[in-house]
C-alpha cells in the first residue's frame, strides 16, 4: 500500500516566518505593499504553463495542499495552455494568484521577463536558482501577483517549496511527521529574493544497509516486488519529495536486496519526473544494481575472465538510463562491494575507457563532457590512483571519507582545475569494521561541519552524497548535511552549528522550545557522538575513577528530562515528532548506557561482595526491558506507522557484524542468605575495587586489611568518597573514626546498615575544612568501625593522603592536584595569530567540551617558530623528569598526503616535540591504529617533557591545518584510566 501524507496542523502553535538559514519573504500580517495569499476568505491560485516541467506542475499541487495544511484551504492549481498572453481568470473568490514557472518553458515568466516585469539577469542561465517578488499587474486583468521564475525546473520546484517551508509546512512533515503550523493569513512581501545557485552541484543521500529495519517497514507497506522487497515509486516518491523540499537532487537508491530499475520500472521515470539525479553506489557501474550484477549477467563479474559479457551488461544499463538525468558512475570493484581479486590499475584505466565508450555510443555523440561522470575513490579503488592511475577530466573525482566521517584525501591544489571537479562520498551509517553503526543517530553535527566545510574549501564541491542507511532516525543530521551543500555562506563559520540548530528547532517546534530544543539536540550530538552505541560495553567508561561512569550517566539523565520536559509543554500534535526526532533517541541512549555502566557497576559490585550487586543485576534486566518498551512506543506510535524502523539489533556485539539478537551483558549475583567470612560490613573506597575487611585481588596486599584513597588538596574535588556496604544476612552499625582530626568531615560518619533493600549501601563523603588542616603534605588514618564481628580479620582503615598546597596569588592558570593537570583546548591563557592563520573555537566539538583549529583550512604548513601558537598556564606542585603531556584531537586524517597533521608542543622555553598524530598511510588502506582512533573518536598521543615545581607554559602548536585540538593532560604520575581522561583541573 502507499502510505498516505496525514494532514498534520498545530493549533495554536506559534512560530514566525520559518526559511532555515534562508531569506524571509512572507509575513502573517499585512503592511501597505504586502499582496494577501490566503486566509479571511482569500485562497490562492497557482498559475503555470502547461509546456513547462511535468516536476514543476506536480510541485505546485505540493503547494497546493501546503495551503491546506496551515490554513485548512487548499490553494488551486491552474494550468494554463496557450501560447499567447490573455486576461488572467481571477478566482471566485477574489483571491490571490501565484505565478511559477521556468525560464524558457513558461510562457508567462519570458512574458514578464519581455515586458521587463522581472529582472532575471541574477539567475538566468544559472544552476537550480530562482527569483521570487510581488509585481503588480502582471498580466492584463490581474492586479499583482507573486511570481516566482526558475533558472531550471529545479530552481522553480525550490522556488515553490520555499514558499512551503516559510507558511510552516516543514520538509520532515511526513518522514518525521512535523505538525504544520496553522495560520489565519498568509502575506507575500514587497521584496525581491534570489536564491542559488547552490555551493554544491549534486546534493544527495545514499540508502544503504536497509535491512533490517527499512526493509521490514517497506516489506509491510508496500508488495512485495518480483525480485525482492517492494522498493517502487510509491515508496520513492516519499524519497523524492522530501529531497527537493530539502533542495537536494541526487539519489543512489537502496542497494543491498533490491534494483531500483528492476524492481519497478517506474522508478527512474518516476524519478526523473519529479526532478531527482539517478546514480548508483560506487560499487554498480553505469545504472547497473549490485543484485543485477549477479541475476542478470551472463558469466561472472570479472573483467578478466569476462570483459564482453560485462561490456555488453553496462551497455544494457546505460541505455536503460539515457532517457533520464542521472550521474552515471564509472569503474568497478568486486561483486557485492567488495574489492576484486583480479583487478589492477591497467585494467581499471581500460575500463573506465570502454565505460566511456558506452556513453558515446548511448548518447549518440563523442563529447560526452555534458553527461555526468563520477569515479568513486573508495577503499582499495583509492590505491589504484595512488598507484598513478589518471581519468578523464570530465569525470568527477568522488572522494570517500573513511566510512567514520573523516575524510581521507581531498583535492590538491593541482586537481582543482579538472573539468569534472571533486566531491565527497560520506557516511552517517556504516556496516564494517569496527564495528556496525547503524541503529540509531550517532553523528555530531559540529564534526560533520568541521569535515564537510574542509571539503569545501578545498575545492570538493560538485558531488556531496551521504549513506543514510534506513533514512529515519538519521533526520537532523540529512537535514544539517544538505544546508551545508546548498548555502556554506551560511554555514562558513565554525559557530554555526548552534544557530542553525535553534532555526531547525524553531521550523519544527515553535519559537517557544527552539532554543531548549537546540540545546538538547546538541547536548544528544555530544554524548552520542563520544562513542557509537554499537561500541559501548561495561568496560567502556570507569566506574572507578574519576566517577566517570555515574557522570555520564547522570548526563544522559539530564537529557532525557530536559527533552521530557519539553515533550510535556509541546502541542499534543507535535508530540510524535518530537519524540521521533529527540526524545526518543535520548531515552535509548540513556538507556542504553544504563543497561552497561550498571551492569560494570554490578559485576564490580560482585566482586566485592555486596548484598547490592543483586539489586543491580535486577536494574541492569529492567533497563534491558526498557529498551524494547521504548522500541515498541515507536514501532506503535501513529497507529503503527513508523513500525519495524527500530528493529536494528544493538546490544551484544563481539565483533563487527550486527548480533542476531539484542544480549544483556554479562550480570552475577551473590549468594544473599549468607555472610561473608569477613562479617557483615564491606568497605571500599574511590578509585579501588577492593574490599575489606578480607582478602581482595585489589588489595593493597594479602589480608591487609588498609584501603588508600586518592589525594585530596585545595584543588582536587571537594569531596573523596568511602562506600560502606552489607555483605551478609545481619544489620550493623558502621563509625568512621574522626577522633583528633578537627578539620575533617565525613559525612555521614556513623549509620545503620542491612541487607535489606535500600539499607544496603552509604557512600561516605570526606571533606576538609582547608583554613584549618595543616600545612604540607600529611596522612590520615581513619579506622571503620563495625559493631559486628570481622569473621577472622580486624577493623579496616582507611588512609587518606592530604594535602595542602596553595599557588602564589598572582598565579592565573590550571593547577597540579592529584598529579595531574587536565586542560580543555579552548581554555588557553593566551594565544596568537599571524595575518595568514588564526585559530577559532568549534563550540561543542568532540568528547568534552569543543575543538580548537586553524582557520583558514587552506593555510600554509605552520612553524613553532612561526605559527599561531595557543598556550595554557599551568602551576606544578611535582617535580618530574618524564611527565606525559597527552594531547586529545579529532580523528582527522591526512588529506594532503605530504602534509601529514602535526602539531608541536614545548612546556616554557624547552625544547619542541613534534607528533605526528596519524600515522602516514597509502590511499586504499587506513593508518595505524585507526581502529582505535575512530572507536573513541579521538588521535592520543603523548610526549616526554620535564616538569619542576612552579609556574609554567604549555605552548601547543597546530602545524598543519584540518587538527582539531580537544583537550590536553599533563600527567605528573597520577593519571588514572578512563575513557574521556580526566576532568578538567581547577583554574584560578
Amino acid at each position: 500500500m502507499k502510505l498516505s501524507h496525514r494532514l498534520l496542523v498545530a493549533v495554536g502553535f506559534v512560530a514566525p516566518v520559518s526559511g532555515l538559514l534562508q531569506q524571509v519573504t512572507l509575513s502573517f500580517t499585512s503592511d501597505a505593499d504586502s499582496l494577501q495569499l490566503a486566509g479571511n476568505g482569500v485562497n490562492s491560485q497557482i498559475v503555470l504553463d502547461g509546456k513547462d516541467w511535468p516536476g514543476v506542475i506536480r510541485t505546485a499541487n505540493d503547494l497546493a495542499m501546503d495551503f491546506g495544511r496551515v490554513t485548512g484551504t487548499n490553494a488551486t492549481v491552474e494550468v494554463v495552455n496557450n501560447t499567447v498572453i490573455q486576461p488572467m481568470p481571477l478566482t471566485s473568490n477574489g483571491g490571490a494568484t501565484i505565478i511559477a514557472g521556468t525560464i524558457g518553458n513558461s510562457s508567462f515568466i519570458d512574458y514578464l521577463i519581455s515586458a521587463q516585469k522581472i529582472n532575471v539577469s541574477r539567475i538566468q542561465g544559472k544552476w537550480e536558482s530562482f527569483s521570487s517578488q510581488v509585481v503588480s499587474n502582471p498580466v492584463p486583468g490581474l492586479d499583482s501577483a507573486l511570481v516566482i521564475a526558475g533558472s531550471d525546473k529545479r530552481g522553480t520546484i525550490y522556488g515553490m517549496y520555499d514558499i512551503s517551508e516559510q507558511i510552516g509546512v516543514s520538509p520532515w512533515y511526513w518522514f518525521a511527521d512535523v505538525a504544520s503550523k496553522n495560520r489565519s493569513t498568509i502575506y507575500a512581501t514587497n521584496m525581491t529574493k534570489i536564491q542559488g545557485p547552490p555551493s554544491v552541484k549534486y546534493r544527495g543521500l545514499f540508502i544503504n544497509d536497509e535491512q533490517p529495519a527499512l526493509t521490514n517497514w517497506v516489506n509491510e507497506n508496500y508488495p512485495m516486488g518480483k525480485y525482492g522487497p517492494g522498493f517502487n515509486h510509491e515508496f520513492y516518491s516519499n524519497i523524492f519529495e522530501l529531497l527537493l523540499r530539502l533542495r537536494a537532487n541526487y539519489l543512489w537508491p537502496a542497494e543491498w536486496n533490491s534494483m531500483f530499475n528492476v524492481d519497478d520500472p517506474l522508478n527512474a521515470a518516476t524519478a526523473d519526473m519529479y526532478g531527482i539525479f539517478q546514480g548508483t553506489s560506487h560499487t554498480e557501474p553505469l545504472m547497473r544494481a549490485t543484485k543485477e550484477q549477479s541475476l542478470f549477467l551472463n558469466g561472472i563479474w570479472s573483467w578478466t575472465e569476462n570483459q564482453a559479457n560485462v561490456t555488453t551488461f553496462m551497455e544494457a544499463g546505460a541505455k536503460r538510463a539515457a532517457p533520464y538525468e542521472s550521474v552515471f558512475t564509472m569503474g568497478m570493484r568486486g561483486l557485492g562491494d567488495t574489492a576484486s581479486p583480479t583487478l589492477n590499475a591497467s585494467e581499471l584505466k581500460q575500463i573506465i575507457t570502454v565505460e566511456q565508450q558506452i556513453l558515446q555510443r548511448t548518447f549518440n555523440t563523442s563529447n560526452i563532457t555534458g553527461i555526468p561522470q563520477m569515479w568513486c575513490l573508495y577503499k582499495e579503488v583509492g590505491g589504484y590512483f595512488e598507484q598513478g592511475l589518471s581519468v578523464p577530466d570530465d569525470i568527477t573525482l568522488l572522494w570517500a571519507d573513511d566510512n567514520w566521517g573523516n575524510n581521507q584525501r581531498l583535492p590538491l591544489s593541482n586537481e582543482t582545475s579538472r573539468a569534472g571537479g571533486a566531491g565527497v562520498y560520506y557516511h552517517f551509517d556504516y556496516v564494517g569494521d569496527p564495528r556496525d553503526y547503524k541503529w540509531i543517530n550517532t553523528i555530531q553535527l559540529q564534526k560533520t561541519w568541521e569535515q564537510m566545510h574542509l571539503a569545501y574549501e578545498r575545492d570538493a564541491k560538485t558531488i556531496w552524497i551521504v549513506n543514510v542507511g534506513d533514512l529515519k532516525a538519521l533526520e537532523v543530521p540529512i537535514n544539517h548535511f544538505f544546508d551545508m551543500a546548498y548555502d556554506m555562506s551560511a554555514m562558513s563559520s565554525p559557530d554555526s552549528t548552534m544557530p542553525w540548530l535553534v532555526q531547525w528547532a524553531e521550523r519544527e517546534f515553535g519559537t517557544g522550545a527552539a532554543n531548549a530544543t537546540a540545546n538538547a539536540m546538541n547536548t544528544y550530538g555530544m554524548l552520542a557522538g563520544r562513542r557509537k552505541y554499537e561500541l559501548v560495553d561495561p568496560s567502556t567508561y570507569s566506574v572507578n575513577n574519576y566517577n566517570e561512569a555515574e557522570n555520564v550517566l547522570a548526563e544522559w539523565s539530564d537529557l532525557v528530562n530536559q527533552a521530557q520536559a519539553i515533550y510535556s509543554n509541546l502541542p499534543a500534535i507535535s508530540q510524535p515528532s518530537f519524540f521521533e526526532l529527540l526524545l526518543q533517541p535520548a531515552m535509548s541512549g540513556y538507556t542504553l548506557h544504563q543497561i552497561h555502566i550498571t551492569a560494570a557497576m554490578n559485576n564490580v559490585y560482585a566482586e566485592q561482595r555486596r548484598t547490592s550487586a543483586n539489586t543491580l543485576a535486577q536494574q541492569a534486566l529492567n533497563a534491558f526491558n526498557q529498551d524494547h518498551a521504548i522500541t515498541q512506543r515507536y514501532h506503535t506510535l501513529l497507529n503503527g506507522k513508523w513500525n519495524h524502523i527500530l528493529d536494528q539489533t544493538h546490544l551484544g556485539y563481539d565483533y563487527w557484524q550486527q548480533p542476531e539478537r539484542n544480549t544483556l551483558p554479562p550480570i552475577a549475583y551473590v549468594q544473599t542468605m549468607e555472610t561473608s567470612l569477613a562479617g557483615n560490613m564491606g568497605v571500599s573506597v574511590e578509585a579501588s575495587n577492593g574490599s575489606v575487611p578480607g582478602d581482595s585481588n585489589y588489595n593493597v596486599a594479602l589480608s591487609n586489611n588498609t584501603l588508600v584513597l586518592p589525594p585530596i588538596d585545595p584543588y582536587s574535588p571537594a569531596t573523596r568518597y568511602i562506600d560502606i556496604y552489607s555483605r551478609g544476612t545481619g544489620s550493623f552499625t558502621y563509625t568512621v573514626n574522626t577522633t583528633g582530626i578537627s578539620w575533617l568531615t565525613a559525612t555521614p560518619s556513623t549509620g545503620t546498615l542491612s541487607a535489606a533493600a535500600k539499607h544496603t549501601d552509604q557512600r561516605v563523603l570526606i571533606s576538609i575544612d582547608w583554613a584549618a588542616a595543616p600545612n604540607g603534605s600529611n596522612i590520615v588514618f581513619l579506622p571503620i568501625t563495625s559493631s559486628d564481628d570481622y569473621g577472622s580479620y580486624s577493623a579496616p582503615q582507611v588512609n587518606l593522603p592530604v594535602n595542602k598546597t596553595s599557588v602564589p596569588a598572582s598565579f592565573h592558570g590550571f593547577v597540579e592536584s592529584d598529579a595531574t593537570i587536565s586542560m580543555e583546548g579552548e581554555h588557553t591563557s593566551a594565544n596568537t595569530s599571524t595575518a595568514n592563520a588564526s585559530y577559532a573555537i568549534i563550540p561543542g566539538y568532540g568528547r568534552t567540551l569543543s575543538g580548537v583549529t586553524l582557520l583558514p583550512v587552506t593555510a600554509t604548513s605552520q612553524t613553532a617558530a612561526h605559527g599561531p601558537m595557543l598556550q595554557y598556564a599551568f602551576y606544578a606542585f611535582s617535580n618530574v623528569s618524564n611527565a606525559n603531556v597527552t594531547v586529545y584531537v579529532g580523528p582527522s586524517l591526512n588529506t594532503i598526503p605530504s602534509r601529514p597533521l602535526k602539531y608541536a608542543l614545548s612546556i616554557d622555553d624547552g625544547p619542541v616535540a613534534t607528533v605526528q598524530p596519524c600515522p602516514t598511510y597509502m590511499l586504499g588502506s587506513l593508518p595505524a591504529a585507526w581502529n582505535g582512533a575512530v572507536a573513541n573518536a579521538v588521535w592520543e598521543n603523548s610526549s616526554t617533557v620535564a616538569i619542576t615545581p612552579g609556574n609554567h607554559t604549555l605552548n601547543l602548536w597546530a602545524l598543519e591545518p584540518a587538527l582539531v585540538f580537544q583537550k590536553i593532560v599533563v600527567d605528573l604520575g597520577g593519571v588514572r584510566p578512563s575513557y574521556l581522561g580526566p576532568p578538567e583541573s581547577k583554574r584560578v
